[in-house]
């Protein structure tokens, strides 16, 4: 049976969650792709994809490693369609086009330039086409796109060293600069604590700590990161939720977790998005920034999450706001970036409550115009105007 998904619709009664500014910190390089482009470069490279990549059935593993080589294996599958550097581009240009048609002013896109290292030239080049792309693209779709390096837990430490030192020369917050040092893949393999070397370059750097924990492995492990990495976000990190004291040290430290329930589903770490600890997360106090991981193979964005927040956990439109705020606290934007984001949160949620509005005036004080960081200031502006 296939994951619960929250329905994209939209009703006079609600506002519009594509208006509500928002950052998404969550989003892998390959994994950020739509059936439409997978589809278009694998036909241009006559490569045949696996029909679970394009019959727009959301995948749903277990939480075991068999469950974790068929998701890994339909990644891979994915990754040897982007041969190219036009490819790069183009992921990295629709990855900005959707997010700011769904109203993300800033978008922290994760990638490990290894994997294509071999059709550009090397890891510099690789990362030097994302840096570029990214500049483009928040050029072109009204956001800022800011990037993620990423090392593998499924390959030696030294290489993740390699890496940071790589990102390091890029370091900066704005679009197109390097923003953090992130260690993904499946966490039940590799010694954490071997990578703590790679994030302290990272870190003299002025790079955030970025890992992925807390998603396969229970409160224990997140212990582990915390200890060994000193994150400042830390991917996934809904285990945490099993243990009330290792949740407030979270809390009391201002470690942002990057919740992604659709994929939390489909990866098996819970049977339906109900059982996401979304709100368990948020009472307690945690930042949480929703994100969508890798919606090629999960079949959601990062609307859908805000989605679920609503239509599953029972977010009210103030508390909605309270997500969207929390996402751009965490990010890892300039402030001047931030309060812009922020004021036009604000502003979605001080516009008139549509179910306050008459027959006549049904939704229309959420219409869609705009996109992106576009949609903070048209927020701003509409209030202020009102």
């Amino acid at each position: 049976m296939p994951p619960r998904r929250a329905r994209r619709w939209q009703t006079a009664e609600m506002r519009d969650l594509a208006l509500l500014p928002k950052a998404h910190l969550h989003l892998h390089f390959t994994g950020s792709m739509d059936v439409p482009l997978l589809r278009q470069m694998a036909a241009e490279h006559g490569i045949r994809v696996p029909s679970a990549l394009v019959d727009a059935d959301p995948l749903r593993v277990p939480a075991t490693a068999r469950g974790w080589f068929r998701f890994q294996r339909l990644y891979d599958a994915a990754r040897a369609c982007v041969r190219s550097e036009a490819d790069m581009r183009r992921i990295v240009d629709a990855a900005a086009r959707l997010d700011a048609a769904e109203g993300s002013g800033r978008l922290e896109i994760q990638v490990d330039p290894t994997s294509y290292a071999p059709f550009v030239g090397g890891i510099t080049p690789a990362v030097e086409i994302v840096l570029d792309a990214a500049r483009a693209a928040s050029a072109a779709h009204g956001l800022e796109v800011g990037v993620v390096v990423a090392a593998s837990r499924m390959k030696h430490p030294l290489d993740a060293r390699t890496l940071a030192r790589l990102a390091a020369r890029y370091a900066g917050d704005g679009p197109g600069e390097v923003v953090g040092f992130g260690l993904s893949n499946d966490e039940r393999h590799g010694d954490t604590s071997a990578f703590a070397g790679a994030f302290r370059i990272a870190r003299r750097a002025g790079l955030a700590a970025v890992p992925h924990g807390g998603e396969l492995l229970g409160p224990d492990h997140v212990a582990t990161v915390l200890d060994e990495l000193h994150p400042d976000r830390l991917g996934h990190g809904v285990r945490a939720s099993e243990d009330p004291a290792l949740l407030a040290r979270l809390v009391d430290d201002g470690v942002a977790l990057e919740v992604c329930p659709s994929s939390n589903v489909s990866l098996g770490v819970y049977p339906d998005l109900a059982d996401v600890p979304l709100r368990t997360l948020v009472d307690a106090g945690a930042q949480v920034a929703l994100g969508a991981d890798d919606p090629l193979l999960f079949g959601a964005r990062l609307l859908d999450q805000y989605e679920t927040a609503r239509t599953v956990h029972g977010f009210s439109d103030a508390g909605l706001a309270d997500l969207a705020r929390s996402s751009i606290r965490a990010s890892l934007a300039s402030p001047g970036t931030k309060a812009r984001l922020l004021a036009g949160v604000d502003a979605w949620l001080a516009a008139p409550d549509p179910a306050d509005a008459g027959p006549g005036d049904a939704g229309s004080s959420v219409g869609r115009s705009g996109v992106g960081g576009r949609r903070a200031d048209a927020a701003v502006a509409a209030v202020t105007n009102r």
